[in-house]
Order: C-alpha cells, then structure tokens, then sequence
C-alpha cells in the first residue's frame, strides 16, 4: 500500500473466497469481520459446521438451553486459532457499565491499547467486542451462554469454535492477491440463511454466482 493509500477498514464486511482459493478450510468460505485495523484483521467462517449443534455444545457445558427451537442450530468452524474456545456473535447487547475487558483475549488478533480500551463503549459481558458500526458484539465469556441457558440473553446469535487471524498488512496482501471478494454484510446471511446457503447469498450481494467468476466459464 502506498504511503498516500487511505487505509481500508473491512470491519462488520463479509470477506468472500475467490472460486480458486484451495484451502481446506477457507475454500469456498464466507468469513466475517469483526475487527479491522493497521494492526490486522479478527474474523470469524460464517459457513462452515464444527459438526454439533448448540444443544449438544451446551449439554457438554452441563448448561440447560431454555430456548430449544436454537438446540438444532449449528456450531460454526470460525476459523483455524483456538479451535477450543467459542466464540459468540450476537446482537448489541448495551449496558452503561462495563463489566470487564472490551476485547476478546485473543492471542494473535489485533487488540487496542490500555487507554482505547478503557474508552470503549460498555458491554453486559465480562469479555466482550463491540463489532463498529454493526449493531453486534463477539463475546468470548462463559456468562452470555449462561444468560441463553435460562432464556435470556441476546435475541440472534451464532456460535463458533476458532476464530481467523491476520497480521498487519497480511489481509491487504491477500486482498492485493485477489484471494478474496468484499461486500458489507447482511445479518440475514449471519443469523436467518442457511449454512450451504450461505455462499452463493453473499456472492449474490455483489450480483455475482461463484461460476461466473470460475477460471475459463462461459468458453465453448
């Protein structure tokens, strides 16, 4: 990027994989970006399963789930860090005290300083990122599982084990790469559309189908 560039800031966008990244994991994948900075990026997939649902996640955890229509709703792979830990991106949940750090304890995802984070707009959670300009909240504490556990809590949520992680200049690079399409995101696709869905709908926020963008389509 040039020194003259203006910076571009991805978050609360969807990055979309180009039909010809071949990656286990980011192929074909629709990741969504929580946080964006000079200092990197922090995402979570949006379309790929774990292969459990939020009933079985929560009978592991010894919680009860009191809205059982979401027992069937699936765990989402976010991304290949900390594949132990869960990850919970739900609606704004707006309290006017803080309870705890305003950023996930992530090891390798972009973080603000001491004095960004104590000016940090306020979250019920005990760790909790207000997603800018999004209307959401990526929690990483126990207690927002707990609060659905007894039916309260947020209203939409989804729930992934891992989350992605780039370095300063690395998602630029990528972008520079033509690994990856960009569109601001819809909470249609995050909270209502179905995961095998999930693809084509984000390719479709740009008007494109993945074979249109297929090395040789449309050639006789």
């Amino acid at each position: 990027m040039s020194a003259d560039a203006t910076p571009v800031d991805l978050t609360n966008h969807f990055l979309i994989a180009m039909p010809g990244l071949n990656d286990e994991l980011f192929g074909r994948s629709v990741v969504y970006i929580c946080e964006h900075s000079a200092k990197g990026a922090l995402g979570l997939i949006v379309n790929k399963p774990a292969g459990l649902t939020l009933g079985e996640l929560f009978e592991r955890l010894e919680l009860p789930l009191a809205r059982t229509p979401w027992a069937s709703q699936p765990v989402l792979r976010g991304g290949p860090l900390q594949m132990e830990r869960g990850f919970v991106l739900h609606d704004d949940m707006g309290t006017p005290v803080a309870v705890g750090p305003s950023h996930p304890p992530t090891s390798g995802a972009p973080m603000a300083d001491d004095e960004a984070a104590a000016s940090a707009p306020a979250t019920v959670y005990a760790s909790s990122l207000k997603v800018a300009g999004a209307g959401l909240e990526l929690t990483t504490s126990r207690d927002v599982l707990e609060a659905v556990s007894v039916g309260a809590g947020p209203r939409r949520l989804l729930l992934a084990l891992g989350y992605s992680s780039w370095g300063e200049g690395q998602l630029e690079s990528e972008l520079a790469d033509n690994a990856w399409l960009t569109v601001p995101a819809d909470p249609a696709i995050l909270f209502e559309v179905p995961l095998a869905q999930r693809y084509e709908r984000a390719m479709a926020l740009l008007g494109v189908q993945p074979w249109m963008l297929t090395p040789g389509a449309g050639r006789a």
